[in-house]
């Protein structure tokens, strides 16, 4: 290797692969180039150009559903299709929206735009103002998560001379008033935490450089972000400062129209949502204030005057149960919507709050069946009526997006997703496998009626971050896997968020090594029920879910029969050094304390892999552009199994960010590259 190949990341003497860390080194690119074009090879082809059309034509299709936010009196949507890959930045009426083929006005040509200035410019973010036509955009360069800041007047369709401009890095900002900006954002030096994210609020006037802008609040380097939100629902404006210390702690600060900065008297893993006089939050640890003692994931609410006066006085407005969670919350029009999952099935109570207390309702008319989303129509808190959107579906039927006017009118449907596969003779169950532990993890699975006992089975799961995963419909899965006679499973670890934060805290941090277990507990029950075996079992699992994928490499090869491992973490020990990583410790650990690094060493399956063991095949994917997760776990780990003779392919494409692609057909590629090879490892030749 030469000088100039040489990694700067001080890499450990020990890992002869941390060359490939250097994202853009010339050694490094070389063995990129040379696995995408083996692997392309050998799963590439006529067939792999198929699905991927067929694919990209099923997500390029124009009577999907456009989603959308309202802007005062617009709904605003950005859509991709084949003729905009990138996207086009568009809007319309509620009036016209609910016709079947509405008009809608271009704000931005995203593909021209690029095209014009040579950029990979993929739009991100759009931050508006209430009566105001000027919008900051959030423009990402292949979409990775630093964004470039700029000004944008929504009635000329232009950018604004002379406006607001930042230089990429990693942040956004609020608008404050017409001339000023609350910049959350790491540009500049110092302006950084050690996870890369900003590390101070800043007051953007306008016309001035932006490192001559004040400083409002500034946390420790050690902090994973701070960042400031303006919020005018009360009698005065006033901003939100959220002071985040790692994933799950944050301290809450408010600063009143004067610039008085007041730090509320809270726990710090709260979930916390305000609107008007009165706020409401979800407590992750047990509380005890005012002489009572609230558990675990109880939502209090109070009177925002009230508490900064001293009350302690809080409603309880939901108590969990053991395998009943909240999932979410937020206000529309004064009314606080809770989300609920009820042993997974869903449910949507609306709370009000008024001075003789709080009123309790259920959200009317949803399903309490597969999946249903709850969210509001505005964007801007201030200018709700209380609208809300739904999106409801199944793994075999298609999202209709519904309106439920002012939050409590019957459900309307505004748009209904078309069918993309056929799903005749296929059904949905649910299932329950016993962990090594005793504890029972549900998974969904979804196929044929009758099973054969030889089903080719795409397994997949994610287990971390208190994310409950939910049986969407999935096209890809539904055209390429269950219209030609596959059958897919979902599970629910632990580490994730389908029962609270109990189900969470024992999947993290030394538990992850159990979410695991849950995921071979899966596999394994599919065969004891019959219906497959074990060299029939793909399974697939991204991010979080890669350290999932390449542990059931290491640690329950027996178990499955092919693996597609993509975006993934999977160096344990040098995560906390590689881009954004520092800011995941609260859900893994410290590999500096050794105390931490003795449960994650358990579950670093780059530093597990060993000779001479039975391996399924697996391919490990990412993409350059990823700025969250660093390629450079997928390449290690790629490269060291390829180096001991196991059979690992590798691909990553230039662009796609923490995901599979910067447009549909490039995601498209991507996704029928890990079905081709999942498909040919456990010996399924389907009839596509």
């Amino acid at each position: 290797m030469s000088v100039d190949d040489r990694p700067t990341l001080s890499a450990p003497d020990d890992d002869p692969w941390s060359w490939l860390e250097e994202i853009e080194g010339k050694q490094a690119l070389d063995f990129v180039e040379r696995q995408n074009e083996l692997t392309l090879q050998a799963f590439g082809g006529k067939a792999w150009e198929h699905d991927r059309d067929l694919l990209a034509a099923i997500y390029d299709r124009p009577d999907n559903i456009p989603y959308v936010s309202r802007r005062g009196s617009d709904l605003h949507n950005i859509w991709k299709d084949a003729t905009n890959p990138r996207g086009l930045w568009r809007r319309t009426t509620l009036a016209e929206f609910r016709n079947t083929d509405p008009a809608w006005e271009t704000m931005l040509d995203i593909d021209k735009l690029a095209a014009r200035e040579g950029e990979d410019w993929l739009l991100s973010g759009i931050a508006t103002r209430p009566g105001s036509s000027r919008a900051i955009l959030s423009l990402s360069r292949g979409g990775s998560d630093a964004v470039t800041l700029r000004e944008f007047d929504m009635v000329t369709k232009s950018f604004v001379t002379d406006g607001f401009t930042l230089p990429e890095a990693k942040g956004g900002a609020d608008w404050l008033d017409a001339d000023t900006l609350l910049l959350s954002s790491a540009h500049g030096e110092g302006m950084a935490t050690s996870s890369g994210y900003a590390r101070t609020v800043r007051l953007w006037r306008r016309g001035q450089p932006v490192d001559q802008a004040e400083v409002i609040i500034e946390t420790t380097a050690d902090h994973m972000i701070i960042y400031g939100m303006h919020d005018d629902t009360g009698p005065a404006p006033r901003v939100w400062i959220v002071d985040q210390i790692d994933f799950f702690n944050h301290t809450i600060w408010l600063r009143d129209a004067t610039g008085t900065m007041t730090k509320l008297d809270l726990p710090t893993g709260i979930w916390l949502q305000a609107h008007g006089d009165w706020f409401a939050m979800k407590l992750r640890k047990d509380w005890s204030i005012g002489g009572r003692t609230y558990a675990t994931d109880t939502v209090l609410g109070i009177s925002l005057s009230a508490f900064l006066n001293g009350s302690r006085d809080f409603a309880a407005l939901f108590e969990p149960a053991p395998r009943c969670a909240l999932q979410g919350l937020f206000w529309a029009a004064g009314k606080l919507v809770l989300s609920i999952l009820d042993e997974l099935r869903p449910r949507f109570e609306i709370c009000t709050p008024s001075a003789d207390g709080w009123s309790r309702e259920t959200l009317p008319g949803l399903p309490q069946i597969g999946v249903v989303d709850v969210w509001p129509l505005d964007r801007h808190p201030s200018e709700s009526n209380g609208d809300l959107l739904a999106n409801v579906q199944d793994p075999l039927t298609p999202p209709s997006l519904l309106l439920l006017q002012r939050g409590v009118a019957s459900p309307t449907v505004l748009k209904q997703a078309p069918k993309t596969f056929t799903a005749d003779g296929l059904a949905v169950t649910q299932h329950e496998a016993i962990s090594v532990d005793g504890e029972r993890i549900p998974y969904v699975q979804t196929g044929p009626a009758k099973q054969t006992g030889d089903a080719p089975v795409y397994m997949s799961a994610y287990g971390g971050f208190a994310l409950a995963v939910k049986p969407y419909y999935n096209s890809s899965l539904g055209k390429l896997w269950l219209e030609r006679g596959g059958t897919t499973v979902q599970a629910n670890l632990r580490g994730g968020g389908e029962f609270g934060t109990r189900w969470h805290d024992a999947g993290r941090l030394a538990g992850k090594k159990l979410s695991h277990d849950d995921f071979a507990a899966v596999a394994a029950d599919l065969v004891r029920r019959g219906v497959t075996s074990a060299k029939r079992i793909a399974a697939q699992g991204g991010s979080n879910g890669g350290i999932l994928i390449t542990n059931m490499l290491v640690r329950y090869p027996e178990r499955f029969g092919a693996l597609f491992c993509t975006i993934p973490l999977v160096d344990m020990r040098r995560y906390t050094k590689l881009l954004a990583g520092a800011s995941w410790i609260a859900e893994y650990g410290d590999p500096d304390k050794p105390e931490e690094w003795e449960w994650l060493k358990t579950y670093s399956a780059y530093h597990n892999v060993k000779a001479g063991q039975s391996y399924p095949p697996i391919l490990i994917a990412t993409t350059r552009r990823d700025d969250r997760v660093h390629p450079g776990h997928a390449r290690k780990m790629a490269a060291k199994l390829q180096a001991m003779g196991y059979e690992a392919w590798f691909y990553e494409p230039a662009a796609g960010g923490h995901g599979y692609g910067k447009d549909n057909r490039e995601r498209a590629g991507f996704e029928v590259l890990g079905f081709r090879f999942l498909k040919e490892k456990i010996g399924w030749r389907d009839e596509g």
